[in-house]
């Protein structure tokens, strides 16, 4: 079997796991609770939701992202509470990556030992990290995406300057290059937990590494697909994230990428992205404004009681 087809079949039969896997949790949540109290058990998502994952996912498609937009119009439409909003985010944007994953790994080579090793860095990467963060309190996961919020507009305006380093035409790497990819895409399997996405740092990486800017796609796109179901079963477990948004995400996303793959293929994005930098570096002032502000309240209060 070749190496990309045995890849994309180990997918497809994760993605089937991850959707059963899910379907159980949610009946069980249910179970326990009968009417849908919880965020992790109201699965009617609304319009809304359902538009925010089919904008998101057809500008990451087409090389936006959708971590740090998703972020955004979470918190200026007031749908998911903070301390939720990595959990749902993984969830949510889980199935429309996998179809990524199936398209553009399909389309443009890689070699395959610089592929595999560097997903499978970025699924241990993200178990590891979906682990801690799903215990996190709010404050703490504000702090937190705050800070990968001002990394992703960072990653955002190296590219929009041009940046990046130039790469080659090289599609793998070997011996040294190949530890150095593997250590890297670990690290930003760990940082999704937070919700930065892997698309801009992934491209520097692999510019750093002197591989051609197109296989960065495939390995973005790969490592996202295998990541993102495994580390979403553990904020799925201990309950921290959003039902109805992450359905929502999913529902949209879906037709967002294919529209965007297969119609729209292109689009001039030079003022999207400075638009989504400008919004994503005031989502995590605020952000941070409001882990420091609570801070401060909840140092004052006993102050005032007494």
């Amino acid at each position: 079997m070749n190496p990309i087809t045995g890849l994309l079949t180990a997918l497809g039969a994760l993605t089937a796991v991850f959707v059963g896997a899910w379907t159980r949790a949610v009946l069980a949540v249910r179970r326990e609770q009968p009417a849908p109290t919880s965020p992790a058990a109201d699965a009617r998502p609304s319009p809304t939701h359902i538009g925010v994952g089919a904008v998101t996912n057809f500008f990451d498609t087409l090389g936006i992202g959708s971590f740090a937009t998703t972020t955004a119009l979470f918190r200026w439409l007031k749908l998911v509470p903070d301390r939720i909003i990595p959990g749902t985010l993984n969830a949510g944007h889980a199935l429309p990556t996998v179809v990524q994953a199936f398209i553009y790994t399909s389309i443009i080579p890689v070699d395959a030992v610089t592929l595999f090793s560097m997903i499978g860095a970025a699924v241990l990467g993200a178990w590891l990290g979906a682990g801690i963060v799903a215990g996190w309190s709010k404050r703490n996961v504000q702090i937190g995406m705050g800070f990968a919020l001002l990394a992703a507009a960072t990653f955002f305006t190296m590219k929009q300057l041009s940046l990046f380093p130039a790469g080659s035409e090289a599609i793998g790497v070997r011996g040294v290059w190949l530890i150095v990819a593997v250590a890297g895409n670990f690290m930003l399997g760990a940082l999704m937990s937070l919700g930065i996405g892997l698309y801009a740092p992934c491209m520097i990486l692999v510019g750093l590494l002197g591989m051609s800017e197109r296989t960065a796609f495939p390995i973005m796109m790969g490592s996202c697909a295998f990541l993102m179901p495994v580390g979403s079963l553990r904020f799925i477990r201990e309950k921290a994230y959003s039902l109805r948004a992450a359905i929502g995400l999913a529902v949209g996303g879906v037709p967002g990428v294919l529209i965007a793959a297969y119609i729209v293929k292109s689009l001039n994005l030079v003022t999207v992205r400075w638009l989504v930098i400008v919004v994503v570096v005031y989502t995590a002032i605020t952000m941070l404004y409001s882990a420091f502000a609570d801070q401060r309240s909840t140092a004052g209060a006993p102050l005032e009681a007494a």
